[in-house]
């Protein structure tokens, strides 16, 4: 009976490949947050730099989050591989602009997953995704309250300094 029951995954396929899907993304993001990490420690930006290392933990969670999902519903969560990680940035600004735009991915990859589960009428794995949907809302929001800080600062002379002492605060009001 155990051996029947490891056979039989409560998962459509469709749905297990696209939660793999989403595993990988979640591990590029993560992988990306850790890059920018130390980029901004490297240019002296201490408090980026702990942000962004731990989005990088939060992107990992939310990885394993949906890989023992897989694996909870008698799917094959796969271990992902992740290449292409940028290693430099343009600009600080441009780091925040980068990870506003992987955020923006994330939120439309989880909604066409949603939106295919939906249509699959797969509920279970719908009212999973829930979570990780208002997640987005506020990941995209910190990020946005951050780029903010630019247009209010500025990157001339010490501005880069004031926005990496300001970002402490933006980023604990948004959790």
């Amino acid at each position: 009976m155990k051996d029947l029951l490891k056979l039989k995954s409560s998962l459509l396929e469709e749905i297990e490949n696209i939660l793999n899907a989403q595993v990988k993304i979640e591990a590029h993001a993560s992988a990306v947050y850790l890059a920018m990490s130390a980029w901004c420690d490297d240019q002296g930006l201490d408090n980026a730099s702990k942000f962004f290392s731990n989005q990088s933990d939060e992107e990992r969670a939310h990885m394993l989050k949906i890989f023992n999902y897989i694996s909870a519903r008698g799917g094959k969560p796969i271990s992902p591989e992740v290449t292409n990680i940028p290693q430099d940035f343009e600009s600080f600004r441009g780091v925040f602009e980068q990870a506003l735009e992987q955020e923006m991915f994330v939120t439309e990859q989880i909604n066409e997953i949603a939106d295919r589960c939906a249509k699959a009428k797969d509920y279970v794995t719908f009212n999973f995704l829930q979570w990780f949907l208002a997640e987005q809302v506020e990941e995209e929001y910190v990020v946005r309250r951050i780029l903010e800080l630019f247009d209010v600062i500025g990157e001339e002379g010490t501005g880069r300094w004031e926005i990496d002492r300001h970002l402490v605060k933006v980023a604990f009001d948004g959790e």
